[in-house]
């Protein structure tokens, strides 16, 4: 049998094989054939040390296929997270570490990097074979350490003074966390911050819990913080199309969240082909913070705009600046006392308007820049819709076929045209 390690250096490596099987899922080991069978059973055991719990298959003529399972219910927390939480590092980083904090062990004790680096020999002369830390490697541990909130800074005269940072505590503040960590884009932050109080309890359950989605934190964190520093990004896409990703120089703008199925979309300008353009984040790897750009306001600005005519994350727009707009207007009809429709009408609507034509009959009107976008909505009112107009004829085609296949498959033989 293969051996393993739970703790893993590469996430990206992962979070590949979850998309793959886990998410996408329903590939037997034999449909697989990016990488060796051998490395396919080493990462399967590894995600199924984490994930066993909720893990389940079925056989087909074409092999095991392995799924997630999760009866949200009864599961409260995203197993996802455990993935996130494995990570390995090498000897020098974990005894470094431990030095370093058993050094600076209270936010009273004050010290140089010189100071430090005599306190790191004094505390390994009395091992055999002792690792050695230069300065450099202390310097950049600490400067680590610095941007993750753990250890702060002072210029005392010319020196640079060193100290642990003072513990935060977190009373009363668990079931705000247990609710973020499972709702919020980077939930994950909330998932470790109860690990710290000991705070998981399952205070709420959910209907509709999208658990994926903590896969892309890693990326999602990145593109954070590229917006906030107003920064251009380079980041590599996975296109169904193509068998290789494909490079993408980006600025990234805003990112939007699907309530209807928890998928995550970045919306950035690519400077290659002058447009404002939509990304699955799920389909980007390998972030990479570059310089800032002076047009991340206007471009954001632009793109606030543009959500006027947005049903959903196209905002369709040419080189030369110019949006080019869909129209669609259905009527409906409703009964007596069925006031509850046009309400809905009116509440999920995104854009557009609704307008009374007499007692019983509305009419919902918008232009957006991608009306296949509105199909799924427009189904929920299928039975009351009695005029439906598209300027997309594509669309309004392809709308009516689907249409007439649902009748026929309920064995409706006349199908109004």
């Amino acid at each position: 049998m293969s051996s393993y390690s739970e703790l893993i250096k590469n996430f990206e490596k992962i979070r590949s094989y979850m998309r793959e099987f886990y998410v996408y899922g329903f590939k037997s080991r034999e449909e697989y054939d990016k990488k060796s069978a051998r490395s396919y059973d080493d990462e399967r055991r590894r995600i199924e040390s984490w994930l066993g719990d909720h893990m389940s298959f079925v056989r087909t003529p074409e092999g095991k296929n392995v799924f997630i399972s999760i009866d949200s219910r009864i599961s409260g927390h995203n197993p996802f997270y455990k993935a996130l939480k494995s990570k390995s590092f090498t000897d020098g980083d974990i005894t470094l570490h431990f030095i370093l904090f058993d050094i600076l062990h209270s936010p009273d004790v004050v010290l140089s990097l010189p100071d430090i680096l005599k306190e790191i020999d004094e505390y390994l002369s009395g091992f055999e074979s002792p690792m050695m830390f230069d300065e450099s490697t202390v310097r950049k541990k600490l400067k680590e350490y610095i941007e993750q909130g753990i250890i702060t800074s002072e210029k005392v005269g010319r020196k640079m003074m060193y100290r642990r940072a003072e513990d935060t505590r977190l009373p009363n503040i668990t079931d705000i966390l247990n609710f973020y960590s499972e709702v919020a884009p980077c939930g994950v932050i909330g998932s470790f911050l109860l690990d710290k109080e000991d705070g998981k309890t399952d205070y709420f359950s959910f209907k509709h819990h999208y658990i994926t989605s903590a896969m892309d934190s890693g990326v999602l964190a990145m593109l954070f913080c590229a917006m906030r520093e107003k920064r251009i990004v380079t980041v590599s896409n996975t296109s169904r199309k193509a068998d290789e990703p494909r490079k993408a120089r980006i600025i990234p703008l805003r990112i939007f969240i699907s309530v209807q199925n928890g998928r995550q979309y970045l919306l950035a300008y690519q400077p290659e082909f002058n447009v404002i353009k939509s990304f699955r984040i799920d389909y980007l790897s390998n972030v990479k913070i570059e310089e800032p750009t002076p047009r991340f306001d206007e471009l954001r600005a632009e793109l606030d705009k543009m959500q006027s005519k947005m049903w959903g994350v196209t905002a369709k727009k040419n080189r030369y600046g110019e949006g080019r707009m869909e129209h669609v207007d259905f009527t409906v009809k409703i009964g007596n006392s069925e006031e509850h429709i046009v309400r809905r009408l009116e509440r999920e609507k995104r854009v557009g308007q609704v307008k009374k034509i007499d007692d019983h009959t509305y009419r919902f009107t918008a232009d957006v820049y991608d009306t296949s976008e509105m199909i799924p909505w427009i189904r929920t009112f299928i039975c009351r819709i009695t005029e439906l107009n598209f300027s997309n004829r594509t669309v309004e085609n392809q709308f009516k076929r689907d249409i007439e296949k649902m009748y026929r498959m309920y064995g409706i033989a006349e199908v109004e045209k």
